[in-house]
């Protein structure tokens, strides 16, 4: 960069008119930028949006939600919250501030999308179990079931109090994709 020479110019034109270059090139990048949003949501604001996904972060997973969402016929019509674990990263003591968050998106979704429908999807194998409450559940699916089921019926509960018109479906995801419903 040619105005980088460690000359100091003091308030004469050149910095002026560079001043003046940086700040219409901003405008035009923050342009550009609150233009993408409004172009990118557009198709879900058509079909509309009225489900929040909450679940985990686990990478093995990720495009396996994406294709179970589609087959729904729910792609690009709902709002997606990640947090390791899903409904145990909603409700850890380990970290009190991802639960304040979880319920902060659950409001922001309310009110801009008017979300009626929560889906919570925990997975097996999830190692936020691990690391949260030392349970390596995966070698007994039943108990893993049972405690995924806690966890799961815990914040449905909380959901349904905080919002009782709020549909709350539980789901747990297997390694391979297959999805299962929480049986009530």
């Amino acid at each position: 960069m040619e105005h980088s020479t460690g000359h100091h110019h003091g308030c004469c034109q050149g910095e002026h008119s560079s001043r003046r270059g940086f700040l219409k090139l901003a405008t035009l990048g923050a342009g550009v930028t609150l233009m993408a949003p409004m172009m990118v949501s557009r198709p879900a604001q058509a079909g509309g949006v009225d489900t929040l996904l909450l679940t985990c972060m686990d990478y093995r997973l990720m495009a396996r939600v994406a294709e179970y969402m589609e087959g729904r016929s729910l792609k690009e019509k709902y709002d997606h919250i990640v947090l390791a674990g899903a409904s145990l990263g909603a409700l850890n003591d380990k970290k009190p501030a991802w639960g304040e968050a979880f319920w902060d998106e659950v409001e922001i979704a309310r009110d801009l999308h008017h979300v009626k429908r929560l889906i919570v999807m925990d997975h097996r194998d999830c190692g936020a179990y691990k690391a949260f409450l030392n349970l390596d559940l995966a070698a007994d699916p039943r108990r893993e079931s049972d405690v995924h089921g806690q966890y799961l019926t815990k914040l449905r509960t909380i959901a349904k109090q905080r919002h009782p018109d709020l549909e709350v479906e539980l789901l747990i995801m297997d390694l391979d994709g297959k999805v299962e419903t929480l049986a009530v």
